[in-house]
């Protein structure tokens, strides 16, 4: 049974929704010394430099001295309350001699990099770095999530893909919330709009947050390419690499997978991870994440035949998986002790070590195989009884196959070995020799008649002479 804690946790965590933030990382402020080449802000003795040619659109949160400010072509400064910028009329003692400071190359940055998000499971998490951890495809932004582009930032995004739509639950920009579409596309079609957002597909919003309590699809596959082309994979160095669901480099760790039934909720059960086993100093270099996917099945490991749902859980540790797999066991005793009352079915593992572990789920899995195997088969022998009848397919027939067997006896052979054909038929075996057998039809020798054209019979009741028939 649950112990007291967890079931105040259990309750206390029931209703959550399954929405994530995920939060664009990059900026493009003006006092982000990243932004610039020589790595410090510029200052009063210092000339800001952007580039002619180049599009930007920078945030400035607060006053600036410069010596001198060169502008680009096209572009904005979107100015929080209160700043700007001055030219100090003397020489500002603590800048230095002064140098020409240019803004790093403003060219928008991809979407679909996962590198450049961070997810929480809200916005309090967000903002105080209680972050998750996703496979590749899951880092991007998801069909039912919550984009937020940081409050007081500026930002330039790529939304370049093959597909003509990127769909999302809502945005958020300079701390305003999108959560209509009408609303949203204004801003996209504004000045700065234009700016932050560019590229062939469309961030589109309003879409529904997931209902489901046991979570949802990502929705990412289509676009497993290009997320990956984003990613650069080191080598993996353990026994049997991994390659999780929708990431894009094998790794060193353990993947445990959750069958689950109705009364499962995902949101729940990642807290219950957290709070059991990721609290501990002996797992705060773990890293995990926890999602519903959908797995290909495949008939006879060949065939795909649909996909089917269920809960990946992807353990890192940093080094050659051992802890991963050690938390993995620690996670699977914990569902052996209190997986009915979590609403799950059965779990398994599979760790880069080599080691595994299959419960109840596997063999569920293998008899829903089964089940789709008999089906097929049905389904094939309907459709060849419906071809037969249509006369589309026939069926060969069978060859006769001559008895070899010692103890098969032709049934008309006699005690003697001889075959008995039966008795003659006087009238058609031999009908030529009748009249030479004695006694036959001695008593009506002329009922029968023999002619030249065949053998006609004579009716005893009438008079030979009253009728004359001739055949």
């Amino acid at each position: 049974m649950l112990k007291t804690p967890d079931l105040l946790l259990f309750f206390c965590l029931v209703g959550a929704t399954n929405a994530l933030y995920k939060q664009w990382i990059p900026d493009t402020n003006y006092a982000n010394g990243t932004n610039w080449d020589k790595g410090d802000v510029p200052c009063g003795n210092d000339i800001a430099l952007f580039p002619g040619q180049k599009k930007v659109s920078v945030f400035v949160e607060s006053m600036h001295a410069v010596r001198e400010m060169r502008l680009p072509i096209d572009g904005e400064f979107i100015l929080n309350p209160g700043a700007g910028f001055y030219v100090l009329s003397g020489q500002d003692p603590g800048c230095g001699a002064g140098v020409t400071a240019q803004f790093k190359d403003s060219e928008p940055l991809q979407w679909f990099n996962p590198t450049l998000w961070q997810a929480a499971a809200t916005l309090d998490d967000l903002q105080h770095g209680n972050l998750l951890f996703s496979v590749h495809e899951e880092s991007v932004p998801c069909q039912h999530d919550d984009v937020v582009f940081k409050a007081l930032s500026s930002f330039r995004v790529d939304t370049g893909s093959s597909q003509a739509n990127i769909p999302v639950k809502s945005v958020s920009v300079l701390g305003k919330m999108f959560e209509r579409k009408s609303d949203f596309y204004k801003y996209l079609r504004s000045k700065s709009g234009q700016l932050q957002f560019q590229g062939s597909s469309a961030v589109t919003i309003g879409n529904p947050g997931c209902q489901d309590p046991s979570g949802c699809d990502c929705g990412n596959s289509a676009n497993h390419q290009q997320i990956c082309g984003t990613v650069t994979c080191n080598p993996a160095s353990c026994k049997k690499p991994l390659l999780p669901i929708g990431h894009c480099c094998e790794m060193c760790g353990a993947i445990v997978t959750v069958y689950y039934a109705t009364g499962f909720n995902l949101h729940n059960y990642r807290e219950r991870i957290r709070h059991l086993f990721l609290t501990s100093s002996q797992y705060n270099s773990i890293q995990l994440g926890m999602s519903k996917v959908l797995k290909s099945q495949k008939l006879m490991g060949i065939i795909p035949f649909g996909t089917s749902p269920e809960i990946q859980v992807v353990i890192l540790d940093g080094q050659s998986g051992a802890l991963a797999e050690t938390l993995a066991r620690d996670i699977v005793r914990d569902a052996g002790s209190h997986g009915s009352k979590l609403g799950i079915t059965g779990m398994e593992f599979q760790a880069s070590s080599g080691s595994s572990s299959e419960q109840s789920g596997s063999i569920a899995g293998t008899v829903v195989g089964a089940v789709f195997s008999a089906l097929l088969v049905i389904t094939l022998i309907i459709v060849l009884v419906f071809l037969v009848r249509k006369g589309v397919v026939r069926m060969p027939s069978m060859p006769s196959v001559p008895s070899t067997l010692p103890w098969q006896r032709n049934t008309d052979a006699g005690l003697d070995g001889t075959i008995d054909h039966g008795f003659d038929n006087p009238m058609f075996d031999k009908p030529d020799t009748l009249s030479d057998i004695p006694g036959l039809y001695e008593a009506n020798r002329n009922s029968i008649a023999l002619t030249e054209s065949g053998v006609y019979f004579i009716n005893p009741s009438y008079d030979e002479n009253s009728a004359d028939i001739t055949v």
